[in-house]
């Protein structure tokens, strides 16, 4: 379902004086108001293909109706986020789930939708119809070669399709590990997985980077052959300089400090983007900011001094996609949700004045250091968002007009009550 361009203009005419009120407070008492406008009409956040249905646990899964079935209708899905936050203009596939049949056909349609593709995700964690050999026992790490080659093959075919779309970047995420001790030779399983992403990676075009991503725990629970950021760095260095690591917020044991984490690979120049969610006690895929923001805050603050400091273009030269499960929400309410959540901290990310700060830390003032961080993220820049959403063509308040539209309604009435989206 798309909206007619009457539609937003109505909303927004609707909303337009309340939010002149509060824009024009925030703005006077900002340095550079346009600044950081510019930067969040730029900013761009990929929304994953597998993120548009309702999501389930290991107990139950319960559809919300008017899942997409197709990755057509998954297209026209985030192109409605687009058109609602002007924020979503990315999508991230993932194979096999959604396979495109007719390339050329669903790059035509992703420009209708003004969007782009992101990076490219495949799948050597399930076995899938017809495949010949089991990922059970591991895939890249198999004690079997011929197991081993089936995913390096699978790897292959995801960048060609990726070729296709005009996508640049390939995300590899592994279950390999062990559920008990002596199930798995530690040494044996790192340098079969080695050597099967260096195959990978000889397989990559020129422009092209490949994204290694790690996780503590889950589906195996005594190891995992990508446990934590140290591995796939390990990898990534080992692979040459179009490897990065791929950081996803929940894949890291309870209390981890995940901004030291980022800035550490900004450091060496091996971070490649992020999968944001949020959690409390594991790996939950809950709404981004919706259990620890100022953690959020604090990441793009790093985010945001390291790549001032190497020239970087926020916006292009990391990867940014959302990897949530829906699990009791509508799933594009939730997705609004979290776009906002990562622009909100990104932009008082931009807000920290980074002078002040770093004489703060150099003469050991903790308390003033402190202070500068806390104003920033009191801040309440929710205006400068939907001022930036405005510029852009997008809606004031997204959510809101979701909901004044009926979306939901409208999509159980076209596609049904009992739906499934695809992947799930």
């Amino acid at each position: 379902m798309i909206l007619n361009k009457s539609q937003i203009d109505a909303h927004n005419d609707k909303g337009l004086a309340r939010h002149k009120k509060s824009f024009d407070y925030i703005a006077g008492e900002l340095v550079d108001t346009e600044g950081v406008i510019k930067k969040l009409v730029d900013f761009q956040v990929a929304i994953p293909s597998w993120a548009l249905g309702n999501g389930g646990t290991r107990f139950g899964r319960f559809s919300g109706g008017g899942e997409p079935a197709t990755l057509e209708e998954k297209m026209e899905d985030i192109g409605l986020l687009h058109q609602l936050n002007r924020s979503s203009g990315a999508v991230s596939l993932h194979i096999p789930w959604d396979i495109p049949e007719d390339a050329k056909a669903i790059k035509s349609l992703a420009a209708d939708f003004d969007l782009k593709f992101d990076a490219m995700n495949s799948n050597t964690f399930q076995d899938q119809k017809d495949q010949a050999l089991s990922y059970k026992f591991g895939s890249m790490q198999h004690v079997d070669k011929a197991v081993r080659q089936q995913a390096i093959d699978h790897n292959i075919e995801v960048i060609k399709y990726g070729q296709e779309l005009g996508s640049a970047s390939l995300t590899v995420w592994l279950a390999d590990g062990s559920c008990f001790p002596g199930q798995l030779n530690f040494r044996n399983a790192f340098n079969n997985t080695l050597e099967s992403l260096q195959a990978v990676y000889a397989a990559l075009p020129e422009d092209w980077k490949i994204f290694v991503e790690y996780k503590a725990f889950e589906p195996n629970f005594y190891s995992t052959t990508v446990g934590d950021w140290g591995q796939s760095l390990l990898y990534t260095s080992k692979l040459g300089d179009k490897a990065y690591t791929l950081v996803d917020l929940g894949h890291h044991l309870p209390n981890a400090n995940i901004e030291q984490i980022v800035a550490l690979l900004l450091n060496e120049k091996k971070l490649g983007g992020f999968h944001f969610n949020d959690s409390k006690y594991g790996d939950d895929d809950l709404t981004v900011g919706s259990i620890k923001p100022y953690q959020l805050f604090l990441i793009f603050r790093e985010l945001v001094d390291g790549m001032d400091a190497r020239g970087m273009n926020h916006a292009t030269d990391l990867g940014w996609m959302i990897d949530a499960s829906h699990n009791v929400k509508d799933p594009l309410e939730d997705l609004l949700q979290s776009v906002e959540a990562i622009l909100l901290a990104y932009a008082q990310a931009l807000l920290v004045d980074a002078k002040a700060l770093s004489e703060a830390q150099q003469n050991n003032d903790v308390a003033l250091a402190q202070e500068i961080l806390q104003t920033a993220f009191r801040t309440d820049l929710r205006p400068l968002l939907a001022e930036a959403r405005l510029r852009a063509g997008g809606a004031l308040q997204p959510l809101q007009l979701y909901r004044d539209a009926n979306v939901r309604k409208e999509l159980i009435n076209k596609r049904g009550a009992v739906t499934v989206a695809t992947g799930l």
